[in-house]
């Protein structure tokens, strides 16, 4: 018998201590199709391992988390009513798996495309779907 299930959800995440390097600002998601653009505070972190983790949050509502860690990778839409998981290499169709190397000067995955906009602001954009996320951190 075959079977498919996600996997467990990625324990808490204690972004202070040793190790993880946190930038935030602010952010601009368009969502494909007609949805409408969404403003919030976004938070990125990375730590030298690989891992990721990274919220658009509306306060006090988080929109977006999405996570790596340890191999696996998570994402959470509004408070948990949409969330898929995985082990190894995170979905191409999420921007916010794409975004930590694309500032790292890293080629995106799939078809995203990411613009320096000034020294200060960024895009990643999706020509093919119309999804962007757009932005910048405060220094």
């Amino acid at each position: 018998m075959a079977s498919c299930r996600t996997g467990p959800p990625l324990p808490p995440l204690d972004l202070s201590t040793p190790g993880w390097q946190v930038m935030q600002g602010q952010a601009v998601w368009k969502p494909p199709g007609k949805h409408p653009e969404l403003a919030g505070d976004l938070l990125l972190a990375t730590n030298s391992t690989g891992d990721v983790f990274v919220q658009l949050i509306k306060t006090p509502f988080p929109i977006v988390t999405a996570e790596i860690l340890g191999g696996h990778w998570q994402i959470q839409f509004g408070t948990g009513q949409h969330v898929w998981r995985g082990p190894g290499i995170p979905p191409k169709r999420f921007p916010w798996f794409q975004l930590a190397n694309a500032l790292a000067g890293k080629t995106p995955a799939g078809n995203w495309r990411f613009t320096n906009i000034s020294p200060d602001r960024w895009r990643l954009e999706n020509p093919r779907s119309g999804e962007s996320l757009e932005g910048g951190f405060f220094p």
